[in-house]
């Protein structure tokens, strides 16, 4: 066990209901203050197989039992994290640097609902009947098999859950990869599970990095489904792997998105708002990054936005007041200066920001970026750091074009007048678009994105079409003789 924060942590992964050491190890560190957190077992082609073979040997039980019966069980679940707040918040802040304000007021009350949402939402998952003059025809919505779930650092616990919860909750076994650079709440939902009494291979957990355990996970042919969220780069790979199987994926990636302030914006609210984009030091795939901004209101938007920037408490996450925490790895922190120093070098003009922040090692300033072409790298490639770009409209034409001009297509931001933000809004490229507004989600709506931002939807009925085969019993309402000439 590892003590974290005064909290202790399996090491080992999940496996048929029971805790397993791997052979080998990697090291985990606190991206706060460098700390080392401690050793997590890395997976092997056997503990991946061990898990694989767990969850198939418990999948038809657990497919068979009605969904009346699999929601006390999921809510017991649910209950288990809450139970557990404290240490999951404090924990998941340590490993992966998120605002603890922000785990203890949003992540935790909506991991707990995206498992007793979903338990609650398939009771119904069979009623639907579609009624024809010659028959009626049941859809069922039937457990695909065993799922395998892979999740990233930047809000392990969340997204783990969120899928989790309509995957078990239509019958299917899964397998979680946690994230390699951020593990350790995954460690503790799976004791949840634990204490639970999920039955013994219903939900499984193996660790290890990405290019070796989840590359044995992905590429072996008796899983039913793939759900990821990720990196483009990542996704190319599992798609290609799944492909060779033919097994469907979920593949929610990253995202360019514009943050579009219209000449009739309430200007205070959308600065306030564009302030909130450094949250986990934009380490966020829905963030807008392009701000778009009317040039008749540019200045005074500018203007009203720097100055709440420079008020941004940046440091221990931890701490209740901060509101801009670390990156998560040096990797990443030397990935997002190099975005900043190239784009200088190339005629960029900086704003505010632009260099390591003295809170520690893994901080960087909040900064924005000016006078960039589009053709830009810094205005089309996805930073995943603190670091916004800024560009002038001067009709609704040219934002359209300019929000669309991306090979990314997840979400989007538009400030200025109801109907106009709407009308702008629907000619916009993009999974979701919030107006007037950032960050209201509900679990019965969609989720996702086009282009490169991915493949699929989640939420609602849309992720038990996915986690489910679909299935369409035909029952004739009157004696029914086909012909060869009948398709």
């Amino acid at each position: 066990m590892l003590d974290v924060k005064g909290h202790a942590v399996p090491q080992s992964h999940y496996i048929n209901g029971s805790w397993i050491d791997g052979e080998g190890s990697y090291a985990v560190f606190s991206p706060i203050n460098g700390e080392t957190l401690g050793e997590m077992s890395a997976g092997t082609e056997a503990d991946v197989q061990a898990a694989i073979t767990s969850a198939r040997s418990a999948f038809p039980a657990w497919a068979a039992l009605r969904a009346e019966d699999r929601f006390p069980i999921l809510k017991r679940f649910a209950e288990e994290i809450g139970k557990r707040a404290k240490a999951l918040c404090e924990v998941e802040s340590a490993d992966a640097g998120i605002l603890l304000s922000r785990l203890q007021h949003g992540i935790i009350p909506r991991s707990m609902l995206n498992i007793t949402w979903f338990a609650e939402a398939a009771l119904t998952l069979q009623d639907r009947v579609i009624e024809t003059p010659q028959a009626k025809h049941y859809v069922r919505h039937d457990p695909a098999g065993v799922c395998a779930i892979i999740t990233p650092w930047n809000a392990p616990l969340m997204l783990t859950t969120w899928k989790l919860g309509p995957a078990l909750a239509s019958g299917n076994t899964c397998i979680i990869k946690p994230p390699e650079w951020a593990p350790l709440s995954s460690a503790l939902l799976m004791e949840a599970a634990d204490a639970a009494k999920l039955p013994p291979g219903v939900l499984n957990m193996v660790h290890g990095e990405g290019h070796r355990t989840g590359a044995t996970l992905i590429s072996d042919p008796q899983l039913a489904r793939i759900s990821f969220t990720g990196s483009v780069p990542t996704a190319r790979g599992i798609a290609a792997e799944a492909a060779r199987n033919l097994v469907p994926c979920s593949l929610e990636l990253g995202g360019k998105s514009p943050f579009i302030v219209l000449e009739d914006a309430d200007l205070e609210l959308a600065a306030r708002t564009g302030a909130l984009m450094y949250r986990n030091a934009t380490q966020v795939c829905l963030a807008g990054t392009r701000f778009l901004i009317h040039e008749k209101v540019r200045d005074e938007f500018t203007d009203r936005m720097a100055k709440l920037v420079a008020s941004l408490k940046v440091g221990d996450p931890q701490l209740p007041d901060t509101e801009v925490g670390p990156l998560i790895h040096p990797c990443q922190l030397e990935k997002v200066e190099a975005f900043v120093q190239r784009a200088i070098q190339e005629g960029a003009e900086l704003l505010w920001g632009g260099a390591r922040h003295e809170a520690g090692d893994l901080y960087f300033q909040p900064t924005m970026l000016s006078n960039v072409s589009q053709d830009a790298e810094i205005v089309q490639e996805e930073v995943f750091g603190p670091v916004l770009v800024m560009q002038s409209f001067s009709s609704d034409a040219q934002v359209i074009a300019l929000a669309n001009d991306s090979v990314y297509g997840l979400g989007g931001v538009c400030f200025g007048e109801e109907s106009h933000a709407q009308a702008v809004s629907n000619q916009v490229k993009a999974g979701f678009i919030w107006i007037n507004s950032f960050g209201i989600r509900d679990l019965a709506a969609p989720f996702g994105g086009c282009k490169r931002s991915g493949i699929g939807r989640e939420g609602g009925e849309w992720s038990f079409e996915f986690f489910c085969d679909v299935k369409d019993v035909i029952v004739p309402k009157k004696p029914f003789v086909p012909s060869f000439a009948q398709r």
